[in-house]
C-alpha cells in the first residue's frame, strides 16, 4: 500500500469521524493518561491491514508503539490477539472506530478472497479483482485481494484497454473498435475485448485480440468459446462468479476468473478493540 494513499485516506476518515473534537473522550478523560488496547479477532479470518490501523493511532499520536506476531495474509482463529498497543487513552478511544473500519474492511475482502482461491487450486487459471470498489478506495482493496491470494485485473482505465459493450456500440462493430485502439494504444498497452457470444468470439479472433473476456455466458458457451479460441490468446470468465460455479468456472480451461464480489460483496469481518487494565 502506498503511505501517500495511507495517509490522505487515513487523515480523511479521522477527519470525517472526529469533526471538531471528540466530545466524549475529552470530556471524560485526562490527556495524559497511559493505556494498552488489543485488537481481538471474533472470527476466523485473513489479515489485512496491520499497518493501516497502526496508521491510525500513529497519526493521533506518533508515539503510540505495537506490537503482533502476526502479517497481513496470515489466517487467525477466533479469540487470536492481531495486535497489542500502547499509548495515550485518549488516541485508543478516539481511533478506535477508524482503525477498525479499515482493518475489519480490508480482512473482510482478503478472507473473501482466500476462499475463492481456495475453490480453484488444482486449475491452471488465475482469480483476479475488477474495477468494481468503493470510491478512493481502489488500491487499499485491491492490495487486499492480493494479500487473499488473488491477482489485480488493472487499476484503472489507463493501464489496460479493454473494450466493453458501450465502446462496441459506439464504434459500430468489435472490429471498428480494435481498429480504433490500435491507432492510439501504446505497445505496452494489451487489448482486450468483452464479448456475450460466440460470434462475438469469432470476430474478436479476426482481430487478433490479446485478451476476450466472456461476459455472463453459460457453461455450455464458455467451453464451446475455449474449444474454438484454442489458446490463440488468453480466455478470461466474467461475471455473476460465485463460490459456488468458481470451481465449474475454472474446470472449462479459461485463462481468468474476474471477480467483482471480491470488492463489492466481501462483508466486514468482526474484530474489537479492548482496553486492558
Amino acid at each position: 500500500m502506498g503511505r501517500f494513499v495511507n495517509e490522505r485516506l487515513i487523515r480523511l476518515a479521522l477527519e470525517e469521524d472526529i469533526g471538531p473534537g471528540d466530545v466524549t473522550t475529552e470530556g471524560l478523560v485526562e490527556p495524559d493518561l497511559e493505556a494498552r488496547a488489543v485488537i481481538v479477532a471474533k472470527e476466523p479470518l485473513v489479515l489485512a491491514g496491520l499497518e493501516l490501523a497502526q496508521e491510525v493511532f500513529t497519526t493521533l499520536d506518533p508515539a503510540t508503539s505495537f506490537v503482533t506476531p502476526f502479517k497481513d495474509g496470515d489466517m487467525v482463529k477466533r479469540g487470536d490477539i492481531v495486535l497489542e498497543a500502547s499509548g495515550k487513552l485518549r488516541v485508543f478511544l478516539t481511533g478506535e472506530r477508524t482503525a477498525l473500519n479499515f482493518f475489519q474492511r480490508l480482512s473482510g475482502i482478503a478472507t473473501y478472497t482466500r476462499q475463492f482461491v481456495e475453490k480453484t487450486k488444482g486449475f491452471s487459471v488465475r482469480v483476479t479483482d475488477t474495477r468494481k470498489t468503493t470510491p478512493g478506495w481502489r488500491r487499499l482493496e485491491k492490495y487486499a485481494v492480493k494479500v487473499g491470494g488473488a491477482d489485480n485485473h488493472r487499476f484503472g482505465l489507463y493501464d489496460g484497454i479493454l473494450i466493453k459493450d458501450n465502446h462496441i456500440t459506439a464504434c459500430g462493430s468489435i472490429s471498428e473498435a480494435v481498429k480504433r485502439a490500435r491507432k492510439t494504444k501504446g505497445h505496452l498497452l494489451c487489448i482486450e475485448v468483452e464479448v456475450t457470444n460466440l460470434e462475438e468470439v469469432k470476430e474478436a479472433l479476426k482481430n487478433s485480440v490479446d485478451i476476450i473476456m466472456l461476459d455472463n455466458m453459460n457453461l455450455t458457451g464458455i467451453n464451446k468459446a475455449v474449444t474454438l479460441i484454442d489458446h490463440r490468446v488468453l480466455v478470461e470468465v466474467s461475471g455473476g462468479v460465485s463460490l459456488e460455479s468458481v470451481a465449474q468456472l475454472a474446470a472449462t480451461g479459461v485463462d481468468i476468473i474476474s471477480i467483482g464480489a471480491l470488492t463489492h460483496s466481501a462483508r466486514a469481518v468482526d474484530m474489537s478493540m479492548q482496553l486492558l487494565k
